[in-house]
């Protein structure tokens, strides 16, 4: 596609004009997308009126756009996150049931932590992660176990960085966060006290599809909670994952 006087692509501008909308944003004003996605004025009204046209953005009575219903199609032909999705939900539902807390399951995408899917109860603790929504890969359980078992390169791309703190537990040490890792593949899981929020511990699971670990399967429990029971359950359910998908 041709470049802009910036060098950008215009399937990259696309993509800024859609990064602007997450779960708090839902709805936005073409001036609003023009300032977030920093673009021209005249450009970001071009794009919305492009996009609308094509279904991928729908706009009310009020003017507002928001992401269109063609979009979500798109999205989910022949998608490896709905493929996996609908392998573990039945199992994650089941794991659900037994332990009454947040079940989620998360892969990696582009050094972070992508959540798929979040089954909540009424009764659960406090929680951040969002269907759709990232974290960075070493402040929460899942992320951990996705970088325990991911290649050598990434691994070293992570410890290479500096490590922000999500809260005063979260590991930020490189050394420290390596031997999380080194443990985290030799016992194949991981329980992280307070690394998201001080009132909760996170436990997670590899998921394998033929021996690779391709994501996690993870559970939020209160601060003091057991974590065996959990553990157990979420190893069957991953197990159960993996054998769908093969």
């Amino acid at each position: 596609m041709a470049n802009s006087r910036s060098g950008e692509s215009v399937a990259e501008r696309i993509v800024r004009v859609l990064e602007t909308f997450d779960a708090d944003r839902s709805a936005q004003t073409p001036s609003q997308i023009a300032r977030r996605a920093s673009l021209p004025s005249s450009t970001a009204h071009r794009l919305v009126s492009e996009l609308v046209a094509t279904g991928l953005l729908d706009r009310d009575e009020s003017g507002q756009v928001r992401l269109g219903m063609h979009l979500w199609e798109v999205a989910q032909r022949g998608s490896r996150a709905l493929r996996l999705r609908q392998a573990a939900l039945p199992y994650m539902e089941r794991v659900q049931a037994r332990i009454r807390a947040h079940t989620q399951l998360a892969v990696r995408e582009q050094d972070e932590t992508l959540f798929l899917e979040r089954l909540s109860h009424p009764a659960a603790v406090s929680n951040i992660a969002r269907v759709a929504g990232r974290l960075p890969l070493h402040a929460s359980s899942a992320g951990l176990v996705l970088l325990a078992f991911a290649d050598d390169a990434a691994r070293a791309r992570i410890l290479s960085r500096p490590l922000a703190a999500l809260s005063p537990e979260t590991v930020t040490d490189p050394v420290e966060l390596d031997r999380v890792l080194r443990r985290t593949r030799r016992e194949g899981h991981v329980v992280a006290h307070g690394y998201i929020e001080p009132v909760s511990t996170a436990v997670a699971v590899p998921v394998r599809e033929r021996g690779e670990v391709i994501a996690a399967l993870s559970m939020v429990l209160p601060r003091d909670a057991p974590t065996a029971g959990a553990l157990d359950e979420l190893r069957r359910a991953a197990a159960a994952i993996g054998r769908a998908l093969a």
